[in-house]
């Protein structure tokens, strides 16, 4: 005679629901908070006369949500970023907001914040063995995939001008992020000490 299982208590079966619900706001929380700091530092804007580009500290939370969220978690933090101004909130640098905003100068930059957070995470989990110098990589090459992006779109939007898009797009702001992929890694190498398992 065949022995019947137990009857799960409904203790059994709640549980794991609210385990997956937990593990889902635990996921969720980080991602939407970097998605809010991608938008703070959009609001500390430099704008410079000889570019339609301005500077701002949106690329610092951008390579941070790679390396703290990872290559997964970094970009949906800026995918939910770019969602929130497809609605038309203005987290935006420049006014404006909706789906014709990415037709402007920014498109590509903007498109690029995923690919950069998603780059730094990648990059970063295989070097991050390495030290500062593994953080330091991981986060040029972020800022490498961002100005892949963004001078691709750029360069369309100056007519097809590479040399302007450069010009526009890339020297005036190559020592400023640099300094912001020096502040990255400080900042990485500071949570590493506290966290070594990060």
């Amino acid at each position: 005679m065949p022995v019947m299982s137990p009857v799960p208590r409904r203790a059994e079966i709640v549980l794991p629901a609210r385990s997956r619900a937990a593990a889902f706001v635990l996921q969720g929380v980080p991602i939407v908070g970097f998605a809010f700091l991608t938008w703070a530092g959009a609001k500390i804007s430099l704008p410079l006369p000889f570019t339609p580009v301005p500077g701002t500290l949106q690329t610092l939370a951008v390579l941070l949500a790679g390396a703290f969220l990872g290559a997964r978690g970094g970009a949906a933090s800026q995918a939910f970023y770019l969602g929130l101004g497809i609605a038309g909130l203005p987290v935006f640098a420049l006014p404006g907001g909706g789906p014709g905003y990415f037709l402007g100068p920014t498109g590509g930059y903007l498109l690029g914040f995923v690919a950069a957070a998603g780059v730094t995470g990648a990059v970063l989990s295989r070097t991050g063995r390495m030290g500062v110098v593994g953080a330091f990589l991981a986060f040029l090459s972020g800022s490498a995939a961002l100005y892949v992006c963004g001078l691709f779109w750029l360069t369309i939007y100056m007519g097809g001008d590479l040399g302007a898009a450069v010009r526009g797009g890339l020297l005036p702001f190559v020592l400023f992020d640099l300094a912001k992929v020096v502040i990255a890694t400080g900042l990485q190498a500071g949570r590493s000490r506290l966290s070594p398992r990060s």
